[in-house]
């Protein structure tokens, strides 16, 4: 048995025994779920290394790295670009676990528990943003490494803008884990965040792309955050219809993760 499995007996038993707090919170589950983030070293590689290597290949090119954007650079918007896309791709991931819990019966096990779906959504996202932060972190580090120069204090609030906002991921991929099994849900992801990522400006300015895209881009789950997150550079005004965009699409996910726990079965 491994260590993960020891702890999640332990959790199961302890909340089981009720000895909980409000919500049916306890610190046994959120060190599981921590742990287990921690150990998958393939998915936190994978958030970790392709947002730097995106980032090295477009926002270091010499062209137009350097030229000026608002209080930074190019290359600075690009640098923040991508650290919001690992850490969407990491929180997102943490999310979507929920689809191989379910298909082992941990779901099944957690709900004959006083634990509520808000707590355990709570949980989930808090810890995909651990492993978001390390994305963030990653990206800024080979920024400044490679020669991105800016204020501190951009460096500080757009890095802070940019993790607060991948908790919506967090409750996207919460959702999304509920809705299909285990061996569908990142197929039906994977392809579904690239193409988000591209409607939210990510990976090339919406003001390049054709008209349709850019009269769709606001109304889609990315657009809201990176906009939020660009804002510290001080290029253009933030508008409010940006934060709207993110707190709907935040509550629109994390009600729908709630329902769809609270209506989960044992079958799965």
């Amino acid at each position: 048995m491994s260590a993960v499995d020891v702890v999640r007996r332990d959790v199961a038993t302890e909340v089981a025994a009720r000895r909980v707090v409000a919500g049916g919170m306890n610190r046994a589950l959120l060190r599981v779920e921590i742990r287990r983030v921690l150990r998958d070293r393939s998915a936190l590689g994978f958030a970790v290394l392709m947002p730097v290597a995106f980032f090295l290949m477009w926002g270091r090119n010499p062209a137009y790295a350097d030229l000026p954007y608002g209080r930074g650079t190019v290359g600075a918007n690009i640098m923040t670009g991508m650290a919001l896309y690992g850490a969407l791709i990491s929180t997102m991931s943490a999310g979507t676990a929920v689809s191989t819990e379910r298909a082992t019966g941990w779901s099944r096990q957690l709900r004959l528990t006083p634990l509520q779906p808000a707590t355990y959504i709570a949980v989930k996202c808090f810890t995909g943003m651990l492993a978001g932060a390390l994305s963030i972190t990653s990206v800024y580090v080979a920024a400044a490494i490679s020669g991105v120069r800016m204020p501190v204090d951009l460096w500080f609030s757009t890095g802070v803008v940019t993790w607060v906002g991948s908790a919506i991921f967090s409750a996207f991929g919460l959702f999304m884990g509920y809705m299909f099994r285990s061996e569908n849900a990142m197929k039906v992801i994977g392809p579904s965040m690239a193409l988000l990522a591209f409607f939210g400006g990510l990976f090339m300015p919406l003001n390049q792309m054709a008209d349709i895209v850019q009269t769709i881009a606001p109304y889609t789950p990315m657009y809201g955050i990176h906009e939020i997150a660009l804002a510290p550079y001080g290029e253009g005004t933030l508008a409010w219809t940006s934060v709207i965009n993110a707190a709907g699409w935040l509550a629109v996910f994390a009600v729908g993760a709630a329902w769809r726990m609270s209506k989960d079965t044992a079958r799965v």
